[in-house]
């Protein structure tokens, strides 16, 4: 799926990974993310070497170093926003007050905290996106990746997306983004631009 991809990302960069749909972007950050394991190669985030951690390690490495935003969400819908959010953080053993606190401080930079208590289902598509972004936070780690977040929404969501992303990157999160959507390529808040093509880097563009 992927062929010779070599790059590196420095702290509190946005970098988009463009290409069409089967170009590897997918792929790419499931193997960033430890979700996957590349047959060969490595992967370094913060000087740590993933590609070799043993699955329970890389959990749980996953789980306190990186936020990640799905295409699809994967909310839990019969559970509110606060639960959704939340449950992130039980592999952590913190008290419910540490909970608490960690949740409704994403919850207010995905600016979703006054939808706290309604359930994932009851919530429009841009509302469930910004749970998925608070569930990204919640564990407070500087590497956020996004795979195609906003191939569901429409234009004014995905502003008000692009928006979160220049907080985001205000409070020194490094972002890589993977996206096929023009409004994205011309943004001042970019700094590089990785096109992918049949698994193969075909183009780096530094903004």
């Amino acid at each position: 799926a992927l062929d010779n991809i070599s790059f590196e990302v420095k702290k509190n960069e946005l970098v988009l990974l463009k290409g069409a749909s089967g170009s590897g972007k997918s792929t790419l950050l499931s193997i960033i993310s430890g979700i996957s394991k590349p047959t060969s190669g490595t992967v370094f985030i913060n000087e740590q070497e993933i590609t070799k951690l043993p699955d329970s390690f890389a959990s749980k490495f996953r789980n306190e170093s990186i936020g990640f935003i799905f295409q699809k969400f994967n909310l839990i819908e019969d559970l509110s926003v606060f639960d959704n959010v939340a449950s992130i953080l039980i592999p952590q053993n913190l008290t419910k007050s540490e909970v608490e606190q960690k949740v409704l401080k994403s919850l207010k930079l995905a600016k979703i905290g006054h939808k706290s208590n309604v359930l994932v289902k009851k919530l429009s598509g841009g509302e469930q996106q910004r749970v998925a972004i608070a569930r990204a936070l919640v564990n407070e780690a500087n590497l956020i990746l996004a795979d195609e977040p906003t191939a569901n929404l429409d234009l004014t969501l995905t502003k008000n997306f692009i928006e979160i992303l220049t907080e985001l990157k205000k409070i020194g999160k490094t972002i890589i983004l993977a996206t096929h959507e023009e409004i994205f390529f011309d943004l001042e808040i970019v700094d590089k631009i990785i096109e992918l093509k049949n698994g193969k880097v075909i183009n780096v563009i530094n903004t």
